[in-house]
């Protein structure tokens, strides 16, 4: 049992002075004013930082040199989870695009191994494609592509343990197979779709819970046809995941969004690749190689791949470009995803969580990692206690 003090303790969308969150084991103990601590309990001080919950982040391709596609193991997910852990990502979905059963099969058998051996921030797998619209690939591979079938869904709802997030055409897969999905316990997301209005609505009506990198590779919003993004912004129920790298989305179409969208339905993401984190400006996807130039990661064609973007970078520019609040954006990468994973133990700071914690200075340095109470310090020796 240990107890964090001197911070500005993030709590219920406000920062708080005066308080001691008490660790016990795993989780939060209790959170208490720091004036009334029992003086049994060690104490460690951090220095007036910010203490916020850690971000959570559902698509992550890659990081620190590494491409889950390219290499989808234990030691892949381990490498991608340090890169992105020191700008305060502690749980994370590794992300696979479109490729071949096999390589999914052999994702998932990594993502299950990585659980058992208790690798920091797994929480499951995002599986984005091969079930997509040819017509709005992006950079995923159109032969790569192909019909959700029996076996497909038995690949999609094999994962053991932790959450499944699968992004799909819903008008290729059809409602009944976001239903049966849906009730297997996989959560359903729409992206990488030519879906018109009614066709997302069949499938939100299904089950269908959320729409990947909103804006991005979708049925646009029309005068006529509200398309994809017009159903994505108009069903409550639908949370949506942004990119927020001044790239792949206009600030002033992602301020319209939020204005459109329930405050706590919108979560931030990295789509991260391998220079994320990592030593090289270029990588090889799917055959494809992809360089960093100008900030963007992209093929010989000018076309996205992915982003080199971390979530606490995500964060500051949710904060600073589109004028949101320090507390909301901090919760759009960490409350509001864990609700999207159905994760009742993460993303706020109270009795009974997962202390999957940052620290966070005034120059905006991220100085020490939590998860699952587990420290790892940034830059700087840990704190001493006293």
């Amino acid at each position: 049992m240990f107890a964090l003090c001197n911070a500005q303790v993030l709590i219920d969308g406000a920062f708080v002075e005066g308080r001691a969150v008490v660790v016990e084991g795993e989780r939060i103990g209790a959170v208490v004013p720091a004036a009334g601590l029992d003086p049994a309990i060690e104490r460690r001080d951090l220095a007036g930082c910010r203490l916020v919950p850690g971000f959570i982040d559902v698509q992550v391709n890659g990081g620190g040199d590494a491409l889950f596609n390219a290499d989808p193991s234990v030691a892949t997910i381990r490498r991608i989870g340090e890169a992105h852990r020191r700008a305060g990502t502690t749980g994370f979905l590794p992300t696979l695009i479109s490729d071949d059963l096999a390589v999914i099969r052999s994702g998932i058998a990594a993502v299950d191994a990585a659980i058992e051996q208790k690798v920091p921030g797994v929480l499951g797998i995002h599986i984005e494609g091969p079930f997509i619209n040819v017509e709005r690939k992006g950079i995923h591979a159109a032969q790569k592509i192909r019909t959700l079938d029996e076996e497909g869904f038995a690949v999609l709802t094999s994962l053991k343990g932790g959450s499944t997030l699968v992004t799909l055409a819903p008008e290729l897969a059809g409602p009944a197979m976001v239903e049966r999905l849906a009730a297997a316990g996989v959560i359903v997301a729409a992206g990488h779709t030519a879906a018109s209005f009614d066709e997302v609505s069949a499938a939100v009506a299904a089950g269908l819970r959320g729409v990947t990198h909103l804006f991005n590779a979708m049925s646009p919003l029309g005068s006529r046809d509200p398309g994809a993004v017009g159903a994505a912004l108009y069903h409550d129920a639908l949370w949506c995941s942004l990119i927020v790298d001044g790239h792949h989305v206009d600030p002033v179409t992602l301020k319209l969004a939020l204005r459109c969208k329930p405050g706590n339905r919108v979560l931030l993401v990295t789509d991260a690749m391998p220079p994320t984190g990592g030593g090289r400006a270029d990588f090889v996807l799917n055959g494809r190689p992809i360089t960093r130039r100008d900030g963007r990661l992209v093929d010989a064609d000018g076309v996205l791949a992915g982003a080199d973007l971390t979530m606490w970078d995500a964060v500051r520019r949710t904060a600073t470009m589109l004028d949101v609040p320090l507390p909301r954006a901090l919760a759009m990468a960490s409350e509001y995803p864990a609700a999207f994973l159905r994760r009742s133990d993460l993303g706020a700071i109270a009795p009974g969580k997962r202390a999957s914690l940052l620290a966070i200075a005034d120059d905006g340095t991220i100085r020490e990692t939590w998860i699952d109470a587990q420290p790892m310090s940034h830059g700087k020796p840990e704190h001493a206690s006293s």
